[in-house]
């Protein structure tokens, strides 16, 4: 599964309430939470992102409240990815459940910047900056884990599994 994006780059410690503030979080539909993506952090974000960009973030990226609107708000923003030196534990549970695609690689963090183009492999977990034409490696997904976020998250993975049984 290959994705291309523009890079949106934000620091350590990317909180839920800086992702969608605490006062959407009565909002159900994602349209409407996307709308409100990481206003708190980034006023420009909901205007320059696009479908198939992709945050970049230093460590801690998700900590907070375990919210799982979080990473609603950011797959309905049109993020297809999240790249960070770490994530908190929940947050990465979250994302996962919901389809959100996220990795952790240092060297990826380190080495690229704000509007580079990364273009990323889940399958073999090759990350390529288009912008400097350097490689880098983090831990590929699973055929399983791939299944899983093709499919929409862990609900629609499951409906499908038992569908086919």
């Amino acid at each position: 599964m290959k994705l291309k994006g523009n890079v949106h780059k934000y620091g350590a410690n990317v909180d839920t309430d800086v992702i969608i503030p605490a006062r959407y979080l009565n909002v159900s539909k994602t349209e409407e939470m996307a709308k409100h993506c990481m206003e708190d952090i980034d006023r420009d974000f909901v205007n320059s992102v696009r479908a198939g960009d992709i945050i970049v973030a230093d460590d801690n990226f998700g900590c907070g409240s375990s919210r799982e609107h979080a990473p609603i708000a950011i797959k309905g923003s049109g993020i297809s990815c999240v790249i960070a030196r770490s994530f908190a534990r929940i947050f990465f549970r979250n994302a996962l459940n919901i389809g959100l695609p996220i990795l952790e690689c240092e060297e990826a963090v380190d080495n690229t910047n704000k509007n580079d183009m990364l273009e990323v492999e889940l399958s073999t977990g090759e990350i390529k900056n288009l912008a400097s034409g350097r490689v880098f490696k983090a831990k590929p997904f699973p055929p399983f884990m791939l299944e899983l976020i093709s499919t929409g998250g862990l609900i629609e993975y499951t409906r499908k599994r038992v569908r086919k049984s």
